[in-house]
């Protein structure tokens, strides 16, 4: 396991969620949470396998690739050039950095290159069912809310990776919702790990999914065991998606 010092290096910084800003693009989605734009952009990084000096494609494409709107998009761009990861020039474009290859063995991006799909969900089973248990004690009203919202959206995403990004957000947010800032990091360490390995892996059917997605009812049932405030519900619901996410993994 990775220590907590290499989300330094990779920004997986410890933020409370913030409310999902209005969409000035006029769609009827707002966006997804700053932290989900930034674990779908730093996924793709890795899966392309960019080295210092390469130029990342161009906005509108990035946002096609990664499921995000523009505003989300530049939003990921400015914290990763703050962090020293990216450099931009007008007229010429985006490119990535020598600070971003400066990865030593606790590294979460080379971790990613050593380990397997199934050794995450095999952590994320171990995982995630403990957190919804938690949450189910400590979630605020707010916290529902938000969690209802993110299903909805669910539903009507345009796109798999649109899809994914609010995924991201729901699955963030029920560890937040626990109101432990130690469970956070570790969830926040091991979806940032997810991500990167499960990029591009999964076959898809369509551009977006199904209106029968399993996952749509998977989720509403943790979210609503979390509103009942039972721990043992929403423990099973979220063992019960994450082995339907297995199956269609694996199978």
């Amino acid at each position: 396991m990775t220590d907590l010092g290499s989300f330094a290096n990779l920004g997986v910084t410890i933020r409370a969620a913030q409310p999902a800003p209005a969409d000035p693009e006029g769609g009827p989605r707002r966006g997804v949470s700053e932290f989900a734009a930034l674990v779908q952009l730093r996924a793709f990084i890795v899966d392309r396998a960019f080295k210092e000096g390469d130029r990342l494609p161009p906005e509108r494409s990035l946002c096609a690739e990664l499921g995000l709107r523009r505003f989300e998009l530049r939003k990921a761009l400015e914290t990763l050039e703050k962090e020293g990861v990216l450099w931009r020039h007008v007229g010429k474009g985006t490119f990535l950095t020598a600070h971003s290859n400066q990865s030593g063995q606790n590294d979460l991006s080379t971790l990613a290159k050593r380990i397997s799909p199934a050794d995450v969900m095999r952590a994320r089973a171990a995982l995630e069912p403990a957190l919804a248990r938690d949450a189910a004690l400590h979630c605020s009203a707010l916290s529902i809310a938000g969690l209802r919202l993110i299903t909805a959206r669910s539903r009507t995403a345009s796109s798999w990776r649109e899809y994914e990004a609010l995924d991201n957000d729901l699955h963030r947010q029920i560890a937040e919702a626990t109101g432990s800032v130690v469970l956070l990091a570790l969830f926040d360490q091991l979806n940032t790990l997810r991500r990167m390995v499960a990029w591009g892996r999964l076959n898809r059917h369509g551009s977006r999914p199904p209106d029968n997605y399993s996952s749509f009812l998977e989720h509403e049932r943790v979210v609503e065991a979390l509103a009942a405030r039972d721990p043992d519900a929403a423990q099973a619901a979220m063992r019960a998606h994450l082995h339907s996410v297995e199956d269609r993994l694996f199978r």
